[in-house]
């Protein structure tokens, strides 16, 4: 009987071994964006999210461009073309910066470019996805409006033929990266049901208000976008689409990252928790060392590596093509709750100190409470898995 193989050590930081699941390339992107985010963001996001500001926001694009972040999932055009678990762990790393900034390439790839690439023209393709692809432009997408929010069905945005060209009229809302977007894909009704439209921000007509006060996303632009007549030739239409199916096909691609980046902004809040446990001494040793905080920490360890599995898992069924919509909606809500939660009892171990920008949780905190809403509340999600498990419809 030969002897059993010696066991590798245990890895505090990946007590699951979930890493053997990933190849050389996947560690080599995560590793990439892993870097790029630590030396052009995290030492200056605590300043960016208190002046609640997104400062050089065109040239992070750029650079975001230049390691194949953007559009990174999709085929051809300038973009990198890699697998859906290789993007999810590029969502990880920049949540585990900021939430802001996985806003910004989600919204960019997973919304602007995806709907182009999946719904546009090859004429439309051509004209704007290897800009995109290298942040050279940037994109929003618009859907939201100010009475409309779940039920996207009921938008007020409409587009009317005249003559060869569309007219269209309304107003979106939450817009990420609106008033520095150079194209927006915007939703409206018409006449033969709800279409998309590519518009190019210089149209007259169209304006991109940013949005301030904000105290979640702050270090990330938000807008509104206005469209008093904005008239767009016969070609600005996503052709490969009608209906709903569309930019709900767009958000789930969406949401899927999402998945991934909550458990990003997770490990990087119990991370600060576990160093502070380890150095923060009360009653004469480290409060790690007391059970309390162990079985803190411990919990919140399950959450976070259940949630990089679940993520995972996902992954490789988006890669095989057998991705739901619905195990989408089991992702995000699960994954952002979790995260909530683990930052919440992060910042009790660390007290006071919780709170300050010195330390990431209060930040990562805050931007979770709008990522728990966007791309579908707690509610929808719900209601969609209950729908799958019931096959009755609780929604109307």
């Amino acid at each position: 009987m030969s002897a059993p193989s010696k066991l590798p050590p245990f890895d505090a930081g990946d007590p699951l071994g979930i890493d053997d699941l990933l190849d050389a390339e996947d560690l080599a992107i995560r590793d990439t964006v892993r870097t790029w985010a630590a030396d052009r963001v995290l030492p200056y996001i605590a300043d960016w999210y208190e002046r609640g500001e997104l400062p050089g926001i065109r040239e992070l694009a750029r650079e975001l461009g230049s390691i194949g972040a953007l559009g990174m999932s999709l085929e051809g055009y300038g973009c990198a073309g890699a697998t859906a678990v290789q993007y999810g762990l590029a969502c990880l790393e920049l949540e585990a910066a900021d939430s802001g900034i996985r806003s910004l390439v989600s919204v960019q790839g997973s919304l602007a470019m995806y709907a182009i690439h999946r719904y546009g023209s090859e004429e439309q393709k051509q004209r704007w996805l290897p800009g995109m692809a290298a942040g050279e432009t940037i994109g929003c997408f618009g859907l939201t409006e100010p009475d409309v929010g779940s039920d996207p069905a009921a938008m007020r945005t409409y587009a009317k033929k005249d003559g060869a060209d569309w007219v269209l009229t309304g107003r979106k809302m939450w817009i990420t990266n609106g008033s520095v977007a150079g194209v927006a894909v915007v939703w409206a009704q018409t006449d033969d049901g709800i279409r998309g439209f590519v518009v190019p921000t210089d149209s007259a007509g169209f304006s991109a208000p940013e949005i301030k006060h904000k105290w979640s996303l702050r270090a990330s632009v938000t807008s509104e976008l206005v469209m008093d007549e904005v008239r767009l030739p016969a070609d600005a239409v996503l052709p490969e689409v009608t209906g709903l199916r569309g930019p709900l096909g767009c958000l789930s691609h969406a949401r899927y990252g999402i998945v991934w980046g909550a458990m990003g902004a997770a490990r990087s809040s119990f991370d600060a928790a576990v160093a502070y446990a380890r150095t923060r001494e009360q009653f004469g040793r480290p409060i790690g060392g007391f059970q309390l905080t162990q079985a803190k920490l411990a919990d919140m360890a399950v959450e976070l590596h259940k949630g990089i599995l679940l993520a995972h898992h996902l992954g490789r069924r988006m890669d095989a093509g057998t991705l739901r919509p619905e195990q989408v909606s089991f992702g995000k809500l699960n994954n952002v709750r979790e995260a909530i939660e683990i930052c919440r009892t992060s910042r009790t171990i660390l007290g006071a100190n919780g709170i300050s920008l010195e330390y990431p949780v209060m930040r990562h905190a805050t931007n979770l409470e709008s990522v728990l809403t966007y791309e579908g509340t707690v509610e929808m999600h719900q209601l969609v898995l209950g729908k799958a498990l019931t096959g009755l419809d609780a929604f109307r």
